[in-house]
């Protein structure tokens, strides 16, 4: 099977194949494409000769195999609170740096031209 393109809804992922036909499953079966942002969700990759999709923000990959067979993602609890936990914990760094970088700015001071 080869993927022609995919695109990840609110609440589905659908993948159109060459074949014509268009398979969906609910985004609940996939819990990173679930958490992640339209923006992770939006860049993604055929792995495996169009026989898989690879979302690399996410760390997560979709053989359509699976998918046309009606099979959710086989992630255990434990990995995916793991994940979510570096997840976490990632955005506080990011969001740490951005307020140190900001208070590093030069400040600007109006002048007043006379």
């Amino acid at each position: 099977m080869w993927v022609q393109g995919v695109t990840v809804t609110e609440d589905s992922v659908v993948v159109d194949l060459r074949d014509g036909r268009t398979v969906s499953a609910p985004l609940a079966w996939y819990p990173r494409l679930l958490h992640g942002t339209p923006e992770e969700r939006g860049n993604w990759r055929l792995i495996g000769s169009g026989e898989g999709v690879h979302w690399p923000d996410l760390d997560e990959d979709l053989s359509i195999d699976s998918l046309v067979s009606g099979r959710p993602s086989g992630e255990s609890q434990a990995s995916l609170k793991r994940w979510l936990d570096g997840r976490r914990a990632r955005a506080r760094r990011a969001s740490g740096q951005k307020a140190v970088r900001k208070a590093l700015q030069p400040q600007r001071v109006a002048s007043r031209h006379h």
